[in-house]
C-alpha cells in the first residue's frame, strides 16, 4: 500500500449518479468506506461552486472531502469539520494570466457573439467567466473567434467546453490558462508533498480531458460518452500517457463500472492494496 494517496474525483456523473445510466447498488457506500482510510486524502474536483458542492455532499450522502477544487479549477478550499478555508496562494498562482483584465472587461470582449448566454452570477467568480451555448452552435468556429480576441488582448486563457447532458446544453468556461483541473491537482499534490504516481483522478466529461490525458493516473468511468472516451484515449496516446489512463468497463465486484463503481474499478487497477 502506498504511504499516502491523493484521491481526486469529479462530482457530476462521476461520483454523483445523476446521469442517464444506472448506479450499482452499494457502490457509493464502498467508495465512502474507501475514503475513510487514513492513508487517503480525498479531493473533489468539480465545475460546481462551493454551495452546490455542499448541496451534493448532503443530497448524496458523500464523505466529507479534505480538499475541494471547485469552479473548474479556479478555487481550492481546505475542508475541516464543514469549515472551508480558501487557499489565496492558488489565486495568486493563476491571477496573472488574464493580463490585469477583470471579469466584466473580459465579458465585454464577447458581448457581440449571439451564441453566448452568460450563466447565472452564482456560477461566475473572479477567475471564471461562464456561458451557456446551444448545441446547435458551431462550437469550433466560436472558440476560434474567442481565442483570437483573447490573444489580441494578451490574455492567457483556457476555453473549456463541455456538455450538460441533462439540460441538453453546451457549457463554456473562460479560465486563466493555469486554472485547469490538471494544474490545480498538480499544485495540490505538490503542496501536500504527494507524488503524481500516488495520485488518482476520476472523471467523465470534456472538462476532465486535460487530466485524463496527462501523467496523472486516471480512470474514465464507464458511463462517459463515446466521444469523451475516444478523445481521452487519443489525447493520452498522443501525449505518451496511455498507461496512465484506465477505462472502466464494469465487471469488478459484479458492478457496472458507472459512477463510483468505476472509481473503485480504477482504484483496483492502479492501487489494488486499497481494495479489500
Amino acid at each position: 500500500m502506498s504511504e499516502h494517496l491523493l484521491l481526486c474525483t469529479d462530482l457530476d456523473r462521476t461520483l454523483l449518479p445523476n446521469g442517464h445510466e444506472p448506479e450499482s447498488a452499494g457502490a457509493r457506500e464502498q467508495f465512502t468506506a474507501l475514503a475513510q482510510y487514513p492513508e487517503i486524502t480525498l479531493a473533489y474536483v468539480t465545475g460546481r461552486h462551493r454551495a452546490l458542492v455542499q448541496e451534493a455532499i448532503g443530497d448524496y450522502r458523500l464523505p466529507q472531502p479534505d480538499y475541494v477544487i471547485s469552479d473548474v479549477g479556479t478555487r481550492i478550499y481546505r475542508s475541516e469539520d464543514d469549515h472551508w478555508q480558501p487557499w489565496p496562494q492558488w489565486e495568486t498562482e493563476i491571477d496573472g494570466d488574464w493580463g490585469g483584465m477583470k471579469h466584466a472587461q473580459l465579458h465585454a470582449l464577447f458581448r457581440d457573439l449571439p451564441e453566448l448566454q452568460l450563466q447565472e452570477q452564482s456560477k461566475q467568480n473572479t477567475h471564471k467567466l461562464s456561458y451557456y451555448v446551444s448545441l446547435k452552435a458551431d462550437s469550433e468556429a466560436l472558440l476560434a473567434i474567442m481565442q483570437r480576441r483573447l490573444a489580441e488582448h494578451h490574455v492567457r486563457a483556457s476555453l473549456i467546453w463541455s456538455i450538460d447532458e441533462v439540460a441538453a446544453t453546451g457549457l463554456l468556461d473562460v479560465l486563466p490558462a493555469r486554472a485547469t483541473k490538471l494544474h490545480a491537482i498538480e499544485f495540490l499534490a505538490a503542496q501536500l508533498g504527494i507524488k503524481i504516481q500516488d495520485t488518482l483522478f476520476a472523471g467523465d466529461s470534456g472538462n476532465d480531458l486535460p487530466v485524463l490525458s496527462s501523467a496523472v493516473p486516471s480512470v474514465l468511468v464507464a458511463n462517459a460518452s463515446t466521444e469523451v472516451r475516444e478523445a481521452a484515449l487519443a489525447l493520452a496516446a498522443a501525449a505518451g500517457h496511455a498507461d496512465a489512463l484506465y477505462i472502466a468497463t464494469g465487471g469488478f465486484l459484479g458492478m457496472n463500472g458507472n459512477y463510483s463503481a468505476g472509481i473503485l474499478e480504477g482504484m483496483m487497477h492502479f492501487h489494488p492494496a486499497f481494495i479489500q
